[in-house]
């Protein structure tokens, strides 16, 4: 699989091209802020009209990953879709499709600051999920280890001799990995701000996100 490997309280994880997290020893494929359904979020608060294929963008790159790992679990770490509306709004072929993605595989939903969790879509749905060493939720605790979370969309921006590259990417240090958001039209927050800068501890690292993922002291 396309990525880099590192790791976090001994445990071996690797930092996937497209965003996603993978546990090969516990066959965990783990992802965040996917905000399902922001085209239509924007839509219907008067904002402008974008290209309406964000979420099959997204479940694409799902599918496709989930394919390459065969992952027996998928922990979505929050933010699943853009808004409580935005769920109820997903189309029926996009449930289906899915629905078709958890077949066979325990599929976790963690409750986001954007949705508490799509309680009408199967899986299981929790405020964070504990699997020792590690502790999966939306948000990172400030003292806490063994942390995987997601919510700030982390990305980096690198100076090379042609250009500046800004890309998406994995924060990580001795206690947490923030992934970047998985979804389509997510955005991003500079790994240079302070939310970020003071969570992280100072040998902190950077991994870009593509199709030749990148590993960076993450870049202050």
């Amino acid at each position: 699989m396309n990525g880099v490997t590192f790791s976090l309280a001994g445990i071996t994880l690797t930092a996937l091209g497209s965003g996603a997290l993978w546990w090969e020893d516990q066959r965990i494929l783990i992802v965040s802020d996917l905000h399902l359904g922001k085209t239509e979020r924007v839509l219907r608060r008067g904002g402008p009209a974008m290209p309406p294929y964000e979420t099959r963008d997204t479940l694409i790159r799902l599918e496709n990953d989930l394919q390459s790992s065969n992952a027996a679990s998928v922990v979505c770490l929050g933010d699943s879709f853009d808004d409580v509306e935005a769920a109820k709004t997903l189309s029926e072929a996009d449930r289906l499709w899915i629905s078709r993605l958890q077949a066979g595989r325990r599929w976790v939903w963690i409750e986001g600051n954007h949705d508490p969790g799509p309680v009408d879509l199967g899986g299981t749905h929790l405020a964070e999920l504990p699997v020792p060493p590690l502790t999966f939720r939306h948000i990172a605790q400030k003292g806490k280890s063994g942390e995987v979370s997601g919510h700030y969309h982390p990305k980096v921006r690198v100076q090379t001799r042609l250009r500046n590259i800004s890309r998406p990417a994995f924060l990580f240090d001795s206690d947490r990995v923030i992934l970047p958001a998985y979804g389509t039209y997510t955005g991003g927050l500079r790994s240079d701000d302070s939310a970020l800068a003071t969570l992280m501890r100072s040998e902190a690292m950077a991994i870009m996100t593509g199709q030749t993922p990148r590993q960076l002291p993450m870049p202050r």
